[in-house]
């Protein structure tokens, strides 16, 4: 799909204002802190890629960012419209989104119940991304599920120095348009600023009818001071794109390789229709509070808050005989998480603890908007409706200590406790009641020699547990947490 997606127009526009004398390099080290508990670094015994912004602009189309990293190695991506925008995946070593951890800030961003990550709720999030850091494999303790094949882990945009104005706008195959439009204040009086980004992208898909409409927003508040960075962010997405999910049989990939089935339908004369709203419609907005301190030149703490509003429903056109209905399967959601950090750095030993605690309250219900033959009838009563409430708390302490130039160990322990409560049924009108507990140790240790800059050997062992998924129950109650 590289060779089908291409750029025929852009255009940027930057007002630039008068340089601030700053203490950049201060502000740059507080900033990395947010990140730092997550992250891994040249003396671990982690393989992993750090992306600067300059690398994903390069290739920032308007895509997500799955697709801006399929030129990693071990990394296959996918996109249900078949042009990048809209839903997309990633999978690091084969392994999918559930057994993928992914972080904003430090804050988790996978779904609580399905651990699934729906890069789709954040259009154009690239734009407001400072770098990040893709772990293969375990790697190091994160905040949030488990990361049995991978991590990516986020920085969002770092402190403007200048104040700016700045427009880009493109034009691509399947009539595929981005606009965004971002500022900032720069640092005035040496120590505010405040700056934000609107997107909106709309494309028509490879995909029949795979249509994207998205829209995006993202703004920040900054207050540095000697040793104190406060930041506040507020950013999320509306997305409503046609379904272009359930794929197709091999016989019909040869013959019309862009159909899709999502919304068909006959009518009472026996001919193919499509429902014209077949639609994924859901919102998702963020709220982020982070309070990064240098405590003295070794010791430094960061304390994040973070609040998740999602909701939505997605709509499906049922067949059932002469009495046809649309449905609408909605779900309204909040995730609230706390995150703490204390890191402790030497000229030969570094020692991080980290403490998180979540918590999602989630409502899963059903209505019927639609039925043949029901004339004038409101419908208003729901034909499913349950809840799904999970808790998470865990914390983990990890160090990294230099033997020599090129020898490093690593030791790095992890206790998570996770409740999980559903109530109510399903979407296939069964009773769900699932009250479970689990607590779970995740050890990691190993050994890393860096001959240069550009080759090390390692050695590391690992252990990590994930939790079944609110799906995994519907098909078993009984069923176990995986081990890796």
């Amino acid at each position: 799909m590289k060779n089908i997606f291409f750029l025929l127009f852009i255009f940027c526009y930057t007002i630039s204002a008068q340089q601030i004398a700053i203490d950049t390099l201060e502000i740059q080290n507080l900033e990395e802190v947010i990140v730092s508990s997550v992250r891994a670094k040249e003396n671990l015994p982690i393989a992993f890629n750090n992306i600067s912004k300059d690398e994903l602009s390069k290739r920032n189309l308007g895509q997500d960012i799955p697709i801006l990293l399929n030129f990693l190695p071990n990394v296959v991506t996918t996109s249900d419209a078949g042009a990048g925008i809209g839903y997309t995946g990633i999978r690091i070593r084969v392994i999918n989104s559930q057994s993928t951890n992914v972080t904003i800030n430090g804050i988790p961003y996978n779904d609580a119940e399905s651990l699934g990550t729906f890069w789709v709720d954040l259009p154009d999030f690239s734009s407001s991304v400072e770098n990040l850091q893709v772990q293969r494999g375990i790697g190091t303790s994160v905040n949030g599920s488990s990361a049995f094949g991978a991590s990516i882990n986020i920085l969002t945009d770092k402190i403007a120095e200048k104040s700016f104005f700045e427009s880009s706008n493109t034009v691509g195959s399947f009539n595929t348009i981005k606009n965004n439009f971002k500022f900032s204040t720069g640092l005035l009086n040496n120590a505010f600023e405040f700056s934000g980004r609107l997107s909106k992208i709309d494309s028509d898909g490879y995909i029949d009818r795979a249509s994207s409409n998205l829209k995006s927003y993202f703004l920040q508040f900054s207050y540095k001071k000697n040793k104190t960075l406060l930041k506040f962010l507020n950013f999320g997405g509306h997305e409503i794109t046609y379904q272009a999910w359930n794929g197709i049989d091999l016989l019909t990939l040869e013959n019309n390789r862009t159909y899709n089935p999502s919304g068909l339908y006959f009518d009472l004369d026996g001919n193919e229709k499509f429902h014209e709203n077949e639609v994924d419609n859901y919102k998702q907005d963020h709220f982020q509070f982070h309070w990064t301190q240098s405590i003295s030149n070794n010791l430094t703490s960061s304390l994040a808050l973070n609040l998740t509003n999602g909701r939505g429903f997605y709509e499906q056109y049922n067949e059932n005989g002469n009495e046809d209905y649309i449905t609408r399967k909605w779900l309204d959601n909040q995730f609230f998480v706390f995150n703490y950090n204390l890191n402790y750095t030497t000229a030969n030993n570094n020692l991080t603890f980290g403490s998180t605690y979540s918590e999602y309250d989630g409502d899963h219900f059903g209505e019927t908007i639609w039925a043949q033959n029901s004339g004038d009838i409101q419908f208003t009563d729901l034909f499913y409706n349950g809840n799904g409430l999970k808790k998470d708390f865990s914390n983990f302490i990890k160090t990294v200590y230099q033997l020599s130039d090129g020898l490093s160990i690593y030791a790095d322990f992890q206790l998570r406790k996770i409740d999980y409560v559903t109530t109510g049924s399903t979407s296939n009108l069964d009773e769900l009641a699932v009250d479970k507990s689990y607590s779970f140790f995740n050890p990691k240790a190993g050994f890393n020699y860096n001959f240069n800059n550009e080759n090390k050997a390692y050695f590391s062992v690992s252990r990590a547990y994930r939790e079944p998924t609110r799906s995994d129950f519907e098909n078993n109650l009984d069923i176990q947490p995986e081990e890796l």
